[in-house]
């Protein structure tokens, strides 16, 4: 679920970030997030991630994974620069709405069509991501802002990192815990939920031979609260080759 909000600070793999409040222990993942987004018409901006189109904006396109798809706006975003897309989230609720927005791009776009036919270009999959394997290898894999007080990160990303092909890109995005915005006390109480560049680093192997680190740096971003308080908060980047 990875797509661009600024207006209040909700995570898990969403860019504008904020942990829901309240305990959700003893509770499935799927249900707690079909709970979140049946809360909303909407609950993200629909806008692809900015660290997505900086660093995948260049890439040539080929098969793409994305993990926590959310309501779909990096998928679609990927599909229209070329790319094959699997789209995995845990919310059939996320799921449904990512596919409504993917098949009105496609009714906008077949108009300019020779055809006039509409074809997915994105494979959407609901699937719990501390269970799931991927099964194939990628050109690219990405994942934006994967933040889950459901989700131990490691585990989705240990996985994103093993679906790299030899050759291919992982693009991994999240919120810096030391630059949280101040609103919102919940996610202070869950730091555990993200990660420094360096832990990305270490945890996923990206210092052995095989991987070549290309980026990795923290980014300040602006963001607006919900009754419109002003923050600078920071965006974790990593972007890897894997070699061989």
């Amino acid at each position: 679920m990875s797509e661009h909000r600024d207006t209040q600070h909700e995570v898990h793999a969403h860019d504008g970030g904020a942990t829901p409040d309240g305990d959700d222990s003893g509770i499935g993942a799927a249900s707690v997030w079909d709970e979140r987004y049946r809360s909303k018409a909407r609950l993200w901006s629909g806008k692809p991630n900015p660290q997505l189109v900086r660093e995948a904006g260049g890439l040539r396109p080929g098969k793409a994974l994305e993990l926590g798809c959310g309501e779909g706006a990096d998928a679609i975003w990927l599909a229209q620069q070329g790319w094959s897309v699997t789209a995995v989230d845990v919310s059939s609720v996320a799921l449904e709405r990512a596919r409504s927005h993917e098949l009105a791009e496609l009714a906008r776009e077949s108009v300019h069509a020779s055809n006039g036919t509409m074809e997915s270009r994105i494979t959407w999959q609901q699937a719990d991501l501390a269970q799931w394997q991927p099964g194939n290898s990628y050109d690219l894999v990405t994942s934006q802002f994967l933040h889950s007080q459901e989700l131990d990160w490691r585990l989705p990303l240990r996985t994103a990192a093993s679906a790299v092909k030899a050759g291919g890109t992982l693009l991994v995005v999240g919120h810096h815990p030391d630059r949280l915005p101040p609103w919102g006390n919940d996610h202070h109480k869950h730091l555990d939920m993200f990660y420094t560049g360096d832990q990305l680093v270490q945890e996923l192997g990206l210092d052995q031979p095989g991987w070549q680190v290309e980026v990795l740096t923290s980014r300040e971003r602006p963001v607006t609260g919900p009754e419109g308080q002003q923050a600078t908060i920071a965006d974790v980047v990593l972007r890897a080759t894997r070699l061989s």
